[in-house]
């Protein structure tokens, strides 16, 4: 050892002791995370567990009923949203819808489109768009922002498994090699826990937090997905660990 400690990567976000409430409804309780510089986190948890919620908190779209949200100053943050609805007879080419995001040069447009796999629908309308084609179009729509945290509401929805497992392999290239941060929100824990660094498990409060290994073993975890959710997720990660790459270090392992 040299001697030097290696320096902890920089917070972009802070969520402290968040609390939402809707009328008499409360769909936040007591909400801590973070998120730094170049780390995957995804938030799972069931049906009505404030995902969404929490999200709009995190971009600044719902303001809280107490607690404290920080960012670091000047970040940048790209959004890809669950899904969008265009009308069938609507003129929309996916030049036009990445236009949106402000004019742009057509070798930019090329070189976004090249960079999520999805060359060649620059002209294309946008209802024409395959499931997985309409995900790669939202995402390189978020990524034309620069943005240093993008964040991905359930970015493989629509999407057959072969093209989840694209999917988010595509996202852990961009992470690599472009140094943002990912926050995601995921129902698929099979396909999900080989794609993370942390995970985060919300049920209106966090119940565990961790490396996907370690909230697997976690009692909340356990008790909110059911054993034969987990049955299935030990098998898809033992078949699949030989997959995982540069994520395969220490305690990001599935053994």
């Amino acid at each position: 050892m040299n001697g030097r400690r290696e320096k902890t990567p920089e917070r972009l976000v802070a969520v402290e002791d968040v609390r939402l409430a809707f009328a008499r409804e409360e769909v936040l309780r007591g909400v801590s995370l973070e998120i730094r510089k170049g780390e995957i986190v995804t938030i799972i948890g069931p049906n009505g567990a404030g995902k969404t919620s929490l999200l709009r908190v995190l971009l600044g779209l719902q303001p809280v009923t107490s607690g404290r949200v920080s960012t670091a100053p000047g970040l940048c943050l790209g959004y890809m949203p669950q899904r969008i609805v265009v009308d069938a007879v609507l003129p929309l080419t996916v030049r036009r819808f990445l236009a949106l995001t402000g004019k742009r040069k057509t070798p930019e447009l090329n070189r976004i489109l090249g960079e999520v796999g999805a060359a060649g629908v620059l002209e294309s309308p946008v209802q024409n768009l395959s499931g997985g084609e309409m995900q790669r179009v939202l995402l390189a729509k978020a990524l034309l922002r620069e943005p240093d945290l993008l964040v991905l509401d359930e970015p493989v929805q629509g999407v057959d498994v072969q093209g989840q497992i694209e999917l988010f392999s595509l996202i852990g290239r961009i992470r690599r090699e472009r140094g943002c941060a990912v926050l995601m929100v995921s129902h698929d824990l099979h396909l999900v826990m080989a794609a993370t660094d942390r995970v985060v498990c919300l049920n209106r409060h966090v119940c565990c937090t961790g490396t996907p290994g370690s909230v697997q073993e976690d009692a909340a975890f356990r008790q909110m997905f059911g054993p034969e959710a987990l049955r299935n997720l030990a098998v898809y990660a033992h078949q699949h660990d030989h997959d995982h790459g540069e994520r395969d270090r220490g305690e990001g392992r599935h053994d």
